[in-house]
């Protein structure tokens, strides 16, 4: 692994901590919300590095089924919270 690579997942556990950092301590459940929209998208982002990393782009597909799923969760839940189903 190169340098680049390092801090690249640096940046992805940090971004982590915070997305944690925000669900927990979100006093209100959009704030919570946000919170999971923040560490689906690192998974995602993680997904498509290791799929580029390993040569292995059957990642890059999964990460992407991943985005979409999680994209349709959210907006259920939100559509919950706002109080319209």
């Amino acid at each position: 692994m190169n340098i680049i690579s390092y801090i690249f997942f640096t940046f992805v556990i940090v971004g982590t901590f915070f997305a944690i950092l925000r669900i927990y301590l979100g006093p209100t459940a959009p704030d919570r919300l946000v919170g999971m929209s923040t560490m689906t998208t690192l998974t995602t982002v993680l997904l498509v590095f290791l799929g580029y990393f390993f040569n292995r782009y059957v990642y890059i597909d999964v990460a992407l089924v991943y985005a979409i799923l999680s994209y349709i969760g959210e907006v259920s839940i939100a559509r919950y919270l706002e109080g319209g189903i």
